[in-house]
């Protein structure tokens, strides 16, 4: 007899590599991710089946936005300079 064990998965990925600040609480590193469910066969992610939507997730708050609240509060370009030992984000010299 044989056996296969396969399905369907869901798998969250960072879309870009570049830092946001999070319009709840201020956080620096704040990462733009989606949901994507990939084919598996023993618990193994083979090839993507569906991409999901992009999403802002907050690791500091526990908060979740999507492309609505994305586009109001949130700048897509703006870069968020952080510092190289804390984390934490570094204010602009004028």
């Amino acid at each position: 007899m044989f056996f296969v064990i396969g399905g369907v998965q869901p798998r969250t990925v960072r879309v870009d590599k570049q830092a946001r600040i999070c319009p709840a609480c201020q956080h620096s590193a704040v990462y733009l991710k989606r949901v994507d469910h990939y084919l598996s066969l023993f618990f193994i992610p083979l090839f993507p089946v569906k991409k999901g939507a992009p999403f802002l997730s907050c690791d500091n708050c526990k908060s979740v936005f999507d492309d609505k609240r994305m586009a109001d509060g949130v700048e897509h370009g703006k870069k968020v300079r952080t510092c190289p030992h804390c984390g934490g984000a570094l204010e602009d010299d004028l």
